[in-house]
């Protein structure tokens, strides 16, 4: 089975389960980019799958449909994109709006986590350096962008009482972001992905651009070796909870787009068919985590995540029979030359892998057995997801119940104000027309500095009226003598 170079598979509940993001175009409609993709899949599918949904722009026929896919088509996962500025982005407010909706309709707001204005901004830095190549991708956004950006958005979503998923994270500043927000009780998930915890950034600077460019995906991978088991740790500790293959290739003629400027790179890199192989390497080998949580991160967690289980990412009486038959003493070496992937690149090219799939089972058949596939196009079907998962949801509704409480004891009841209400729009010139008259002040002599009394009619305070010569701007002026003929304490005639 060949995938498509334009598959985008972002989340995976097992290797018989993967659900895809819809991407509408501008001109479309969600309801016609979603009509699209079950067209493209349903005649060909091999294994069941769902979809997620893009939000890509934002207005109210975007959130009507948004209601009509999660009450009639079971879409219960709606993803907004932080990054790519000329395209999908949508600004904070935005956010904010489609964050409210998916919590008012019980879905899940999925995020790609990046500063697009500023990476946009530094990616013009780094061409005025002459930096072209693929190490520009990189450079441009550095790890710290993409933490500020998941910080964001966890705020957001705490703002609007939205349970979050932060998917691809793909670095160690990201992954302490959703730590943190998860120590303090916010209802939030974050994935890591096949890249990110199977190879690193140190890609990017490869002599050969082709190498390079293979490897371009967003977020970016990260140059710090230890990033991998770092983010794998977070698998361990339950900081991250899912892994994704964020499968979406490119051969090396359409990476070639970029050859004369990075931006121009397609991003994305193979992940779907070497997942689970890199994971036990990465996980289970290195004593990261053990069999139980391999499969809870690979399968499991999403299932009840996107509400599927116990129907997926569960072997029991009742749940569909899909599951696999897994080798931990088998092995073998990823190349380009004999995977399943349609590309012509591998990004984990010579990895010796230890503990493989040897049989798959999807529906009670064999679908791979040794290396062979017996998958029959159109065998799978489309699974509905439903919305107010109690896995995510349970929490949530009480928290709301709670909150509603407080806020109504917290109410100050007041008498209504009954004075009067000066209109502060109203333009300077109208005010100074009803300003109350003030009496003339004296004016400074010629030659003294001088700046015109306040519009309240005060005396400036802020000038000075030191001249180097000690005269003074009243000089001139007639002075009363009374204090000098008749001081207070009366004249004075004796000699001393």
């Amino acid at each position: 089975m060949h995938l498509s170079p334009y598959t985008c598979v972002h989340t995976q509940v097992s290797e018989h389960e993967n659900v895809d993001l819809v991407i509408p175009t501008k001109e479309q409609t969600l309801l016609e980019a979603y009509k699209q993709w079950r067209e493209r899949a349903d005649a060909k599918v091999c294994c069941d799958y769902g979809l997620h949904v893009a939000i890509t722009h934002w207005n109210e026929q975007v959130a009507a449909d948004m209601e009509t896919l999660a009450k009639e088509q079971g879409v219960n996962s709606f993803k907004v994109y932080m990054g790519y500025s000329d395209s999908f982005m949508l600004h904070d407010d935005e956010i904010f709006q489609v964050f409210a909706k998916c919590r008012e309709i019980g879905a899940i707001a999925m995020v790609h986590a990046e500063n697009g204005l500023v990476v946009k901004e530094l990616e013009k830095e780094m061409l005025k350096l002459g930096i072209t190549g693929p190490e520009g991708h990189l450079l441009s956004r550095p790890e710290k962008l993409e933490a500020e950006a998941t910080y964001r958005v966890l705020t957001i979503a705490e703002q609007t009482r939205c349970p979050l998923y932060v998917e691809h994270v793909t670095s160690k500043a990201a992954a302490d972001k959703v730590q943190e927000a998860r120590l303090q009780g916010q209802i939030v998930f974050g994935a890591s992905n096949t890249a990110s915890l199977g190879t690193d950034g140190s890609h990017y600077f490869n002599k050969c651009w082709c190498h390079g460019a293979f490897h371009v995906m967003s977020p970016p991978l990260r140059d710090d070796s230890t990033t991998g088991p770092y983010l794998m740790d977070c698998l361990a500790n339950g900081t991250l909870s899912t892994t994704a293959s964020d499968h979406c290739t490119f051969n090396g003629n359409q990476k070639a787009l970029g050859k004369d400027d990075f931006r121009k790179i397609p991003h994305g890199v193979n992940g779907i068919e070497d997942r689970l192989p890199i994971i036990w390497a990465k996980g289970v080998e290195t004593g990261k985590l053990d069999i139980n949580q391999f499969v809870a991160v690979t399968s499991t967690n999403a299932a009840r995540i996107f509400n599927m289980y116990p129907k997926k990412g569960r072997i029991a009486v009742g749940s569909d029979a899909d599951c696999l038959i897994w080798d931990s003493e088998a092995t073998k070496t990823i190349s380009a030359s004999t995977h399943h992937q349609a590309c012509d690149f591998n990004i984990f090219e010579t990895f010796q892998c230890r503990g493989l799939p040897i049989v798959t089972i999807v529906d009670g058949k064999i679908a791979y057995e040794y290396g062979e596939l017996h998958v029959v196009q159109g065998s799978g079907k489309y699974i509905e997801t439903g919305c107010f998962t109690d896995y995510v949801y349970q929490k949530l509704t009480k928290r709301e119940q709670l909150r509603a409480e407080i806020l109504k004891q917290q109410t100050v009841e007041r008498e209504l104000y009954t004075g009067d209400v000066v209109d502060l729009t109203k333009s300077l010139s109208n005010e100074s027309k009803t300003s109350p008259k003030h009496a003339n002040h004296e004016l400074p002599a010629a030659g003294f500095h001088n700046r015109p009394a306040t519009r309240a009619g005060a005396r400036n305070l802020f000038d000075s009226s030191f001249m180097l010569s000690g005269e003074q701007w009243d000089d001139g002026s007639v002075r009363k003598t009374t204090r000098v003929q008749q001081p207070p304490g009366g004249q004075s005639k004796g000699l001393w």
